[in-house]
This record gives structure tokens, C-alpha cells and sequence, in this order.
């Protein structure tokens, strides 16, 4: 069962909806620091243009709605959570974080554990290629180490709070497109 041509097209929407919304929302932002500031700030109200961000993470929550549906060889368990993690993703653009920070937080939570536990649950015992469990799970344990370290900085105030949640969102952005190409290839 290959993964269709649309599920590569949403994949690739992803990474770039969610890391040109942040580098062009950013530009636009005077005196904004990537390295110490959150992407929310990039869609918060106060932002120069939060439409920019808002709609980066909009695109990037269907588009990883859309590639969940697309991904049939992976297992559904997994393609669930993956889809979790795209409402999530659409739940914090529609709840900017100065206007709602209660709910943008649990949205931003949900999303972010979602996106980084999904690959876990695509290991299928005695695969090859991307669905292997050593792939899958590394993928997990990767993506989760990428995740504790936003964590860390968060709720530490760190200096690196920017930098560490654009490598965990861009990350977990990359990975349905590494999957969705890999059984592409392996279904020819």
C-alpha cells in the first residue's frame, strides 16, 4: 500500500510552513532574538505581523493532519497520534499564547509529545527500511531528547528557550517527510 503523491506534498508543507512562519514572522519583528525567544511570541497579538506565525502553524497542524492519512503503511496507532499532534498544532495558532496561555500551553503540550512519540508506535517488528524499530524509536528518543531540552529551557528561563524549541519543532516538521519519501522509495 504506497503512500499517495498528496501525503508527499503536505509532508513537504510541513517543514516549510513552520520553518519559513518563524524565519519570515522574525524578519519582519523588529529586535526579535530567535535564539531566546518562543515562536508563540512570533504569533502573539503584539507581534509586528502574527498572521505571519499563525498561519506557519496553521498550515503546519493540517498539513500534518493531512500526511497522518496519507501514511498507510504505518501502523494506525501511530498515524492517530500523529494526527494528534497536527489539531494540536492548529489548536495553538488559534489560540495565541497572549490571549489564551492557559489553553495555548496544554495545545503546545499535547502537540509537541504527540509529534515526538508517533514514530515509537510506527515500529513494526521484523521491518526494513524507515519502519524498523531501532529507526522508529531512535526517531523518539531523539525528537523526546529534543523536547526535554525545550522543556529544561522553558521552565529555566534559559537563554536558549528559542533555539531549543525551533530544533525540537523543526524536527519533529522534518520527520513525516523523511517517513512519507522513505516508503515512497521503498514501494518502487
Amino acid at each position: 500500500m504506497p503512500v499517495p503523491r498528496w501525503a508527499l506534498a503536505s509532508a513537504i508543507a510541513a517543514p516549510v510552513a513552520m520553518i519559513g512562519g518563524w524565519t519570515l514572522a522574525a524578519a519582519r519583528q523588529p529586535s526579535f532574538d530567535a535564539v531566546q525567544e518562543t515562536i508563540s511570541a512570533l504569533a502573539a497579538s503584539t507581534a509586528t505581523d502574527p498572521w505571519i506565525m499563525t498561519a506557519g502553524l496553521a498550515v503546519t497542524g493540517v498539513a500534518h493532519l493531512v500526511t497522518a492519512g496519507g501514511l498507510r503503511p504505518v501502523a494506525r496507532r501511530a498515524r492517530v497520534l500523529h494526527a494528534i499532534g497536527g489539531a494540536a498544532t492548529l489548536a495553538v495558532a488559534l489560540l495565541p499564547v497572549d490571549a489564551a496561555p492557559q489553553a495555548h500551553g496544554v495545545a503546545a503540550g499535547i502537540g509537541f509529545g504527540a509529534l515526538a512519540l508517533w514514530p515509537a508506535l510506527a515500529a513494526r517488528r521484523g521491518a526494513t527500511g524507515i519502519l524498523r524499530p531501532a529507526v522508529t524509536v531512535g526517531a523518539s528518543v531523539v525528537l523526546t531528547g529534543l523536547l526535554g531540552w525545550f522543556v529544561v529551557e522553558l521552565q529555566g528561563g534559559g537563554d536558549l528557550t528559542g533555539l531549543s524549541e525551533r530544533a525540537v519543532a523543526g524536527a519533529q516538521a522534518v520527520w513525516p517527510l523523511v517517513v512519507v519519501v522513505a516508503l515512497r522509495r521503498a514501494s518502487r
